[in-house]
């Protein structure tokens, strides 16, 4: 199993104003990073991703940009994207469903633990490890 390889697949898929609504953590983080994300997110529900113009959702996820000349995408905001889009893919079937690039030849033929090992080796440290570590390093905290 690969790191993600920007195919955009699971972005695609799930980015059509589908996803369910910003957490806690999110617009925690959002608030204190970056204020702007909350006028996709409108209060009191926080659904994802819904225009502050027509407030009709997205038909595609407005933070998702694809390189010039190449078939691979990248997210404007992937440094504090929602917890939804953090936590995938959830499962190896979830991968398999979606025809995620993640998944090389021969992966398949592997034990199903030693694939949700792997799978979770790849995925990010969980995010309130990455919230004390940003209030520590916050000026505040100081």
């Amino acid at each position: 199993m690969q790191a993600c390889t920007q195919c955009g697949k699971c972005c695609i898929k799930y980015g059509d104003g589908g996803l369910r609504s910003a957490t806690a953590q999110d617009i925690f983080r959002w608030m204190l990073l970056a204020p702007e994300i909350l006028e996709y997110a409108p209060w009191p529900l926080f659904d994802l991703w819904i225009s502050p113009v027509t407030h009709e959702e997205f038909s595609r996820c407005p933070w998702l940009r694809k390189y010039p000349k190449r078939d691979r995408y990248y997210c404007r905001i992937n440094d504090i994207k929602p917890m939804c889009c953090l936590g995938y893919p959830v499962s190896v079937d979830q991968m398999i469903r979606d025809g995620c690039e993640m998944l090389e030849p021969g992966d398949l033929d592997k034990p199903l633990p030693k694939l949700k090992a792997e799978l979770g080796k790849l995925r990010p440290p969980p995010i309130d490890v990455a919230e004390r570590k940003l209030l520590s390093a916050s000026p505040a905290a100081n």
